[in-house]
């Protein structure tokens, strides 16, 4: 399974946005869960963000963050419109996704 995720903070929100985001990175590389790979991008208008998620199996390993579960608890007072989620295929890659 692969998704992108993409949305706009608000202004004022986007530093905290940013720091939530490098908490869910710290715990990741403490933890490093089996089959997911991740990757967040912060766009040069500064309010814009892009997380691409690989994982493999069934279960998604970012259910299991705290620090994820930290980030997704007040998203909906960062953002100025709702993120847009969806899946991708891969058609190339090289070295992003190991």
């Amino acid at each position: 399974m692969m998704k992108i995720i993409r949305y706009r903070t608000r202004p004022e929100a986007a530093e905290e946005n940013q720091r939530l985001v490098e908490k869910v990175f710290a715990e990741l590389r403490a933890e490093r869960p089996e089959g997911l790979r991740y990757a967040t991008f912060r766009l040069a208008d500064g309010v814009s963000f892009v997380h691409l998620v690989a994982y493999e199996g069934d279960g998604d390993p970012l259910g299991a963050s705290a620090a994820f579960a930290a980030f997704q608890q007040g998203i909906g007072d960062r953002v100025a419109a709702p993120p847009e989620a969806g899946e991708v295929t891969l058609v190339g890659s090289y070295r992003l996704f190991g």
